[in-house]
């Protein structure tokens, strides 16, 4: 029997036109099809696992009315091509660096300045020529369209950034040649120059036309197979998809899932993306009282979802800020980092440490458990088929704790955890009434020292109690030797965490941030933009 693929293309806005794409993959990642499709090979190929940042691109979504941080109608996303897969793109705008040449005057639809008509560099590549911010330059178009889409939001804002915030933006772009100093001097230097803006109205008029509210069914052969990727737009049509094929593989930010392709060669089969469902988007408080709670949708992007946590919580802006980088945070999501179930993940860590709940679906259903509940063992989970994560509820209450969260890690920025803490305490004068301690990197799953609480609950917070409970500590867990840290390593350094969070939080002459946190001299201006403007 032969088999054709679906007759409903691939559709999005690129290099000035809306594109149709048939016949490839769903698999197919966005950075193969820009360099070997289209041959558009300026984005580069590094990592090929959205650790590098060579292959950063940006991408325009219609904002809504109103939307803050949105450019001339435009939500624009850094995020990484080698893992995104071409479907995803499906109602998109997808901008690489050939596109900042046209907006220069050379090629389709240029932006020209009035009194420069025709200018060779964009003021983004023309910065990073005159700060000799490039060397071998492979890297050298990824920090290009992170400090572009910077750029964009400055300009529209009639702002410029802080070099911190630079930095912030850049931590998902590395560079081994020049270093960051004369990359950080060119993204304060583009805003010098004559400036170059995007002119957003075609791509909004062609965002539009392509506006869907059906789901995007798209399906291309592998071999004797046809292989399916479905999109649905409710949240009801996702909960009757998903029951009718609960072994279809779910897609949310595919910052994990890209990855068992890329490098694991995993087949996936059929697919269903959450990406397009905006109730699953939702961040809102929800309820009153006791019952008042800060309900995140399991879509929402772990941009988004950190935020919100932190507007309520400042003392989580550095685990935020260090959770991968913008590309991945603006892509995934912290609905799929929760059911991903690793025990490296950052999220759950804290989330527990807030007695989060999770929400789950399956058909009409809705159930909720506690976090800690979720999860049984290395990487399984208690959903049951055809059921998948809708939310996540943190009590507003848990958000009036003292809150802290510590990663630890190799690298500084956009590295991956050897053990992450996620700590919320409530004192009643000098005596610990409330103790959450919730670690990853320690266990099979990310999970509550039990036996630690214990040792403190009730207890005065003091040194002695607290040296109860770094004891206990080592009957809570029984960490693995692995190529991020020994167990004896993550063992001393989860008790160290504990002292910190004493030393942080006692009532006699606690430490100050200036004392705990480099940030308190050189803070991170995104994350106070967004806690005062969220």
């Amino acid at each position: 029997m032969r088999m054709t693929p679906s007759t409903q293309p691939i559709r999005f806005f690129h290099r000035g036109r809306i594109v149709d794409v048939g016949g490839v993959h769903p698999t197919r990642s966005v950075l193969d099809w820009l360099r070997e499709d289209v041959r558009c090979t300026g984005t580069k190929e590094g990592c090929n696992e959205g650790d590098c940042g060579a292959c950063t691109v940006v991408i325009g979504e219609l904002a809504e009315p109103g939307e803050k941080g949105a450019v001339g109608g435009l939500r624009l996303s850094t995020v990484n091509a080698c893992i995104q897969f071409l479907p995803t793109l499906h109602g998109k705008a997808l901008f690489t660096v050939e596109d900042l040449k046209a907006q220069c005057g050379h090629g389709h639809d240029a932006t020209r300045h009035e009194k420069h008509p025709v200018q060779r560099l964009h003021p983004v590549q023309q910065a990073m020529v005159d700060c000799h911010g490039s060397q071998c330059g492979f890297c050298t178009p990824g920090f290009v369209m992170s400090l572009w889409s910077t750029y964009e939001h400055h300009q529209e804002g009639g702002t410029q950034p802080t070099r911190q915030q630079l930095a912030d933006d850049l931590s998902g772009n590395l560079c081994r040649c020049t270093g960051y100093r004369p990359i950080l001097d060119a993204g304060q230097r583009m805003f010098d120059l004559p400036g170059v803006r995007l002119d957003t109205a075609p791509v909004v008029e062609a965002l539009a036309s392509l506006k869907h509210d059906a789901t995007f069914d798209y399906a291309a052969p592998l071999g004797q197979r046809l292989d399916h990727f479905h999109a649905p737009t409710t949240l009801a049509e996702l909960a009757a998809l998903r029951e009718a094929k609960p072994a279809a593989q779910l897609l949310a930010g595919s910052t994990d899932v890209g990855l068992w392709v890329n490098k694991q060669f995993r087949d996936l089969g059929d697919i269903i993306s959450v990406g397009d469902v905006a109730e699953l988007k939702v961040i809102e408080e929800r309820g009153s009282g006791a019952a008042a709670e800060l309900y995140i949708g399991a879509g929402a992007s772990l941009e988004n979802a950190f935020s919100a946590l932190v507007q309520r919580a400042p003392s989580l802006t550095d685990v935020w800020l260090r959770f991968a980088s913008p590309p991945i945070r603006n892509a995934g999501t912290m609905g799929g980092n929760v059911a991903n179930g690793s025990p490296i993940g950052d999220s759950p860590p804290v989330l527990m440490a807030l007695d989060a709940e999770i929400e789950l679906r399956r058909g009409e259903r809705v159930r909720r458990m506690p976090l800690p509940e979720f999860y049984v063992d290395y990487m399984k989970n208690k959903l049951e088929p055809g059921e998948f994560v809708q939310g996540l509820a943190v009590p507003l209450s848990a958000l009036g704790r003292q809150l802290r969260a510590y990663k630890i890690s190799k690298r500084f920025d956009c590295d991956i955890s050897a053990l992450c803490g996620g700590f919320a305490i409530a004192l009643d004068g000098e005596v610990v009434k409330e103790i959450r301690l919730a670690f990853g990197g320690m266990a099979a799953t990310v999970k509550r020292a039990a036996q630690a609480e214990a040792a403190l609950a009730g207890k005065p917070w003091t040194q002695a109690s607290v040296n109860a409970a770094k004891l206990a500590l080592a009957q809570d867990f029984k960490p693995l030797t692995d190529m991020r840290a020994s167990a004896d390593y993550r063992l001393q350094v989860a008790q160290n965490l504990l002292q910190r969070l004493w030393l942080e939080t006692r009532t006699n002459d606690p430490l100050p941030v200036a004392a705990t946190s480099v940030w308190s001299v050189m803070p991170h201006a995104v994350a106070l933009d967004a806690v005062q403007g969220a």
